[in-house]
């Protein structure tokens, strides 16, 4: 399958996904744009690239997601929401938590894929309400998070971190709790993990979770 180029000057246009490899990144270039970043989403696709690199738009297939009721919460995990370990705000830090996600090293890994001009247009979905935050605090200090969108009935996750144990799940459960409350229907996690296994994820065809993500309002969903 072709690797199609965008054209910055229509953040709109992207190709039918279901014509794209979903083995390998799907097209390149355009922008990080808050109206490029939202207009992918909403199709499903999402950037990865390293710094250097051209911007990569990627839609994988199979796709990695959990279901809110199917969150698996481990018995070692019990007791850190028993005791209130840490304590959950929601959208309070945002820029900081990216930054934490950019700069939290992780092994084998070199470098980050959050670079400032993609930082730059998530704060400016966050300031229209559609990208979102989770902040973990303990003595009143930031030690894990995340962050995503919020669009349609869908939380599209896209990076978190954690200075203190199991910081990171503290925050992915706390989400998804928020997310089923709230009648969301899914959470798109991009790629299978470890991590996101044992917490119930699972992979699904591309063709199920376009089928899944819907028609998404071209306003997108203001979550507060």
């Amino acid at each position: 399958m072709p690797l199609y180029r965008l054209d910055p000057r229509f953040p709109e246009l992207f190709p039918d996904p279901l014509q794209t490899n979903g083995q390998q990144p799907a097209c390149f270039g355009g922008d990080l744009s808050p109206e490029r970043l939202f207009n992918a989403y909403r199709l499903g696709y999402f950037p990865w690239f390293s710094e250097g690199e051209p911007i990569l738009w990627w839609h994988p297939d199979p796709r990695f997601v959990l279901f809110p009721d199917n969150l698996k919460v481990s018995k070692s995990m019990r007791p850190y929401f028993n005791q209130q370990k840490y304590r959950v705000t929601y959208d309070t830090h945002f820029r900081e938590v990216m930054e934490a996600c950019r700069n939290t090293f992780r092994p084998g890994q070199w470098g980050s894929w959050i670079t400032d001009d993609l930082i730059e247009g998530y704060v400016g979905l966050f300031d229209l309400g559609l990208a979102h935050s989770v902040e973990v605090w303990e003595a009143g200090e930031l030690v894990g998070g995340l962050y995503g969108l919020a669009l349609g009935k869908v939380f599209f996750g896209e990076s978190m971190f954690h200075h203190r144990p199991n910081a990171s799940k503290f925050a992915f459960i706390s989400l998804v709790r928020k997310l089923k409350e709230l009648g969301f229907r899914l959470i798109d996690c991009q790629q299978e993990t470890s991590h996101l296994t044992s917490l119930g994820g699972e992979g699904i065809s591309r063709e199920k979770f376009l089928e899944l993500i819907g028609p998404i309002p071209e306003e997108g969903t203001i979550w507060r």
